[in-house]
């Protein structure tokens, strides 16, 4: 997020040529299409600044503490992955902005213990079932400051995730979702009237998926959409009018994102998992569908941008067994130089072992990927604690193809103290397609916990494990099913952490959690079903609790209330917080801390 004061620099003469600070707050800051404005939000307004004159233009005048303009509140910058609440038009003459009004948005407080008498943060946060802001879309006219509000109807308990400007400089496409985000409407609207025409709808009996994962040509009334509508995300070109011209990719794998698109030789260039879920490759196809090419080829996981014109990429390519290589390519996937070259003997000191990646079946049928790593010495004659890792939220993927980092070299400490680690997927995970959403729909914790059993299940049959020593950790989801873990199967895990983690879902933000769940009073017995509270009687085995204090994703209230039911069961166990640490856990000596702290508890109770 790009904010504070910010800095004109001209290449050519290598000065700074500009300079724009205020005592205020400065965020959202960016170029106009032309190059010749820059806009951005001031203290909650939106603001236009123009190079060439000097001149500052303020576009809204109604911001403070509770209305935003051009910046979104915490819950859909969080949940819906966007930063940025504003667009220029293509001719740079619009400014079309989210205005979000949380007066009815429930504030909550945030303790600090940095001063004697401690101190709070105060934050708006709505939580299942709560209200949410009411939003609006305006478009500001950069030359005489007036803004026509979009008519986005009647019912204001709505979502707008996505907003973009077609081709036409007056057309502006609004997403509008309903609150149970089962229904997605593509509008367009005309900027100088605010009058809409509905395009086209998603619906799903689960939810629907918000993505930036559409395209609008610039030469051409078309756009490229994507939709789940055959089961998986794919590509689709319709007309402006919301004719649907001919589905562009087809058959049973996700599409990742569209990278870039070329319009004068009609060619997409996209990232997907054909190859299975944990691969990331880029592809081309033409507009028609035809001509598909594979255009990476190593194995592993590529992380593509292109170039304005789509004639060049740069590659961020690594693998379990690879450091991430940079590398500047033609579009074909010619290779013209490599910009960042990592070599691996930096380990060659070390005995690291290899990770390994595997599938198995569950009792009903279902394949999960997983991978497995071994120590060095590994002895399949000897009996092996197991450390299972996992994050396990709906939609998303753990098991891929890529360098592990930090965690990976953790986990080969783990393996060098002796231990097994093993990573696993649960089916609600993202490469499924569709039919992965309705195990996790009003359902969440059930079938990541059943599958969870199920991989215990599978690796108890190998002899070089012990089936009565195995346990399991995660953060955030991760600590929210490692949780439910050591509580529905307490038979089955002898230790678990939890790291940060969600304990009931009435605790959590509406958006995430309704989209799953739906609302409280919708499906008062999945919330009963998914809360760990309601489990913490079973504890049989040896459990780790951590939590930032000031934690503003999953709060603190989380690990609180978690720890009430297990004292209150009489139930012993471990906890650890850190004052002052947000989700991340971030700060000094913290993380080594407090994997130092993990490792300890797996070494003294598996």
């Amino acid at each position: 997020k790009s904010g504070g004061a910010f800095y004109v620099y001209d290449i050519q003469s290598k000065k700074i040529i500009l300079t724009v600070d205020n005592e205020q707050e400065q965020a959202n800051i960016h170029f106009s299409p032309d190059s010749k404005k820059i806009a951005f939000v001031r203290a909650n307004n939106l603001f236009v600044f123009d190079i060439a004159t000097q001149k500052e233009t303020q576009l809204t005048f109604d911001g403070n503490e509770l209305i935003l303009n051009g910046k979104f509140d915490w819950v859909y910058e969080e949940e819906f992955g966007i930063i940025k609440g504003w667009e220029f038009s293509p001719d740079s003459k619009t400014i079309a902005f989210w205005n979000f009004d949380q007066s009815n948005v429930p504030e909550i407080q945030i303790a600090e213990w940095d001063s004697i008498n401690f101190n709070f943060i105060k934050m708006r946060y709505p939580k299942a079932g709560f209200p949410n802001s009411i939003v609006k879309i305006g478009a500001a006219n950069v030359e005489t400051g007036k803004t026509v509000w979009m008519d986005l109807g009647e019912e204001k308990d709505i979502y707008i995730p996505r907003i973009k400007f077609t081709n036409d400089p007056n057309l502006l496409s609004v997403q509008r979702l309903n609150r149970l985000q089962n229904h997605l409407e593509l509008l367009f609207f005309d900027v100088n009237s605010g009058n809409s025409k509905l395009i086209l709808e998603e619906k799903n009996e689960n939810w629907v998926d918000v993505s930036d994962n559409y395209f609008f040509l610039q030469n051409d009334k078309k756009f490229i959409w994507t939709s789940e509508r055959d089961g998986f995300p794919h590509l689709y070109l319709y007309d402006y009018n919301g004719k649907l011209i001919n589905q562009i990719t087809k058959g049973k794998y996700e599409i990742d994102e569209i990278k870039s698109v070329d319009e004068k030789s009609k060619t997409i260039y996209y990232t997907s998992q054909e190859k299975g879920r944990r691969f990331t490759d880029l592809y081309s196809i033409k507009f028609d569908g035809s001509k598909k090419q594979n255009i990476t080829k190593e194995n592993g996981v590529h992380r593509i941008n292109f170039s304005p014109n789509a004639k060049y990429y740069i590659d961020n390519f690594s693998s379990s067994k690879m450091m991430p290589q940079i590398s500047l390519h033609k579009n074909n996937g010619e290779k013209i130089s490599d910009l960042i070259k990592n070599d691996m003997k930096v380990f060659s000191e070390y005995e690291l072992p290899q990770t390994e990646f595997f599938k198995f079946k569950t009792s009903d049928d279902v394949e999960l990927d997983a991978f497995i790593i071994k120590p060095v010495d590994f002895d399949s004659t000897k009996k092996h604690p197991v450390v299972i890792v996992q994050y396990n939220g709906p939609g998303s993927l753990f098991i891929k193809d890529s360098w592990g980092s930090v965690s990976y070299l953790w986990h080969s400490l783990l393996t060098q103290k002796g231990f097994i680690v093993v990573g696993v997927d649960s089916r609600i995970t993202s490469g499924n397609g569709n039919q992965f959403k309705k195990f996790a729909y009003r359902n969440l914790g059930e079938w990541e916990i059943f599958d969870l059993i199920e991989t215990t299940k599978y690796l108890s049959q190998k002899e070089y494990i012990d089936g009565s020593r195995i346990g399991i950790w995660g953060w955030s989801y991760g600590g929210y099913t490692s949780s439910l873990a050591i509580l529905k199967a307490a038979d089955h895990f002898k230790a678990a952490v939890a790291v940060a983690p969600v304990t009931d879902w009435k605790f959590y933000d509406n958006i995430y959690t309704e989209r799953y769940m739906q609302t409280p009073e919708l499906n008062p017995e999945g919330y009963a079903k998914s809360s760990a509270l309601n489990f913490a009687g079973n504890l049989k085995g040896k459990f780790l609790l951590i939590h930032g204090t000031a934690d503003d994703n999953v709060h603190f209230q989380n690990a609180v209330e978690l720890v009430t039911e297990l004292v209150d069961a009489n139930k012993q166990f471990q906890t650890m917080y850190y004052p002052g640490k947000d989700h991340g856990i971030y700060g000094g000596m913290t993380r080594i801390q407090l994997y130092n702290l993990i490792t300890d508890f797996f070494v003294n109770n598996l």
